[in-house]
């Protein structure tokens, strides 16, 4: 008999993620069938899409709250997923669990439930689940594919401190443009323009996105890499120069609100300015996968990329990780050691 720990989703967030929302639920694992494999996680990952996400569930709470863990087979009875493999399971927050790579079909991003783990070489195994994972293709593909920015030209990213946007801003360093990166504290702010080589970066707490805008990108911008959404947004968008690239990643301004948020319309710039605006994900380059992994581990290993993480120990701590995401308790990707 095999007993795993799972979290559970209680009730449907109102507001901010609370404790009080989740169940720490264990279960008894069945024995495996043919082309199953047991899998026991490693790291976890903790991300803002996950609060949205289960509002898109095809069921009613209680549920296993989902997400990403990279984890080792310790059994298996498919031959393609020997024991010792390394793996990518999109199944949930689970200490460990038991999974068919064959049947289980996509993920709601639009991957697969079962990934085998791309080689990284020596690199921590906690990158495929950040730099080396979903988040480094969300980064690589937004920048390299939405965006498309040309050496000399400025980029704008929100949320620049977090998983992906501290990415976004160190490919584009990479492309030669010129970055600048807003951030909710001024140890990040600090932390992107000493550690990861930004040109300019602004506590977006301490000063509107005008009188920033004004000071640090006077020549406008070029492309603009948006994970926050809300009147910021818009301000930007306003300040951008013809022919402008807007990649919409992620809207973290209105995920924990209860009444939609009203912002400046952008229409008009949007046609005046003849501005290009994308929405995307990382799974729409599900076929390029591990071409966005492999070259994120290269630039990481040649010292082009300086990948950071929150780690949190222990798996009773996975809710914790998670709200923190929403008080900015993160520098980086946040993912929970096992």
């Amino acid at each position: 008999m095999v007993l795993a720990r799972r979290w559970a989703l209680r009730v449907h967030f109102q507001g901010a993620p609370k404790l009080e929302d989740f169940e720490l639920v264990q279960e008894e694992l069945e024995p495996l069938q043919d082309g199953e494999i047991f899998y026991q996680s490693e790291f976890i990952s903790v991300d803002p899409y996950q609060r949205n996400y289960t509002l898109r569930m095809p069921i009613p709470p209680p549920f296993t709250m989902p997400g990403s863990v990279v984890g080792q087979v310790k059994d298996s009875r498919n031959l393609d997923f020997p024991v010792g493999t390394r793996v990518v399971v999109y199944d949930g927050w689970r200490e460990a669990g038991i999974i068919n790579p064959t049947t289980a079909g996509n993920h709601g991003t639009g991957l697969d439930m079962v990934r085998k783990a791309p080689d990284i070489g020596n690199l921590p195994l906690s990158l495929l689940l950040g730099a080396c994972g979903m988040p480094g293709n969300t980064a690589y593909f937004g920048v390299t594919e939405i965006c498309r920015p040309q050496k000399g030209e400025t980029v704008l990213v929100t949320g620049a401190a977090g998983a992906v946007g501290s990415l976004v801003g160190q490919i584009s360093k990479v492309k030669g443009c010129k970055v600048i990166g807003f951030a909710g504290s001024d140890d990040k702010v600090a932390w992107l323009k000493d550690n990861l080589a930004f040109d300019e970066a602004f506590n977006y707490k301490k000063t509107t996105m005008e009188t920033s805008l004004s000071k640090g990108v006077p020549q406008g911008v070029d492309c603009f890499f948006d994970n926050v959404g809300g009147e910021d947004a818009s301000s930007v968008i306003a300040a951008m120069n013809v022919c402008g690239r807007v990649a919409c990643c992620g809207a973290i301004a209105s995920y924990n609100v209860k009444e939609p948020l009203k912002t400046t319309a952008i229409q008009y710039f949007l046609i005046r300015k003849r501005l290009k605006m994308e929405g995307f994900q990382a799974a729409q380059f599900k076929d390029r996968w591990d071409e966005g992994v492999l070259q994120m581990a290269k630039w990481i290993q040649e010292g082009k990329l300086k990948p950071q993480e929150t780690v949190v120990d222990g798996f009773e701590n996975t809710p914790n990780a998670f709200m923190g995401l929403f008080s900015g308790d993160n520098l980086g990707k946040m993912v929970v050691k096992v």
